[in-house]
């Protein structure tokens, strides 16, 4: 279908064709909750949300402003932000990244001259289960009549 001279469109289920742009000289005031890709050229004066199983990626370029908690799967910051970050999956601060407020990641990449005058706190994934024998998970425990309880508190 597709020749060697052609690209296939990029295409991803999570946010295909879901792009929002917040210009500059725009101001928002109040929360921003967004799916697929939000582009903020502008100033947000509260929470920048985006569910975090969504895949949906929030950019703020160099002009960019937010002043409130940013909370989304995947950042790219390379503008101002006072208040904390949150990036569930992955967090980008470019060179002209200034952030005053904690930062949570699980995977961190940062540029040479980026700053962050908080605290830097590292998200663990959490941990898979594999299952047992007889495809349980470890937390759901089989008992069996056979099963020997021991109690020490009675032993004299």
């Amino acid at each position: 279908m597709w020749n060697s001279n052609q690209r296939k469109p990029a295409t991803s289920q999570a946010h295909s064709g879901d792009t929002s742009l917040i210009a500059a000289g725009t101001t928002v005031e109040g929360d921003v909750h967004f799916s697929g890709t939000l582009h903020l050229d502008g100033a947000v004066k509260g929470s920048v949300r985006a569910d975090n199983d969504s895949g949906a990626v929030f950019t703020l370029s160099e002009q960019g402003q937010v002043t409130g908690e940013i909370h989304v799967p995947h950042a790219v910051i390379n503008g101002n932000v006072k208040g904390d970050i949150h990036a569930v999956e992955r967090l980008e601060l470019a060179a002209h990244a200034c952030i005053e407020g904690d930062v949570h990641y699980r995977v961190l990449e940062m540029a040479a001259g980026a700053q962050v005058n908080g605290r830097m706190v590292h998200q663990k994934e959490n941990p898979r289960q594999l299952p047992g024998p007889g495809g349980k998970k470890a937390s759901e425990k089989e008992v069996f009549d056979d099963d020997v309880v021991m109690d020490n508190a009675n032993k004299g």
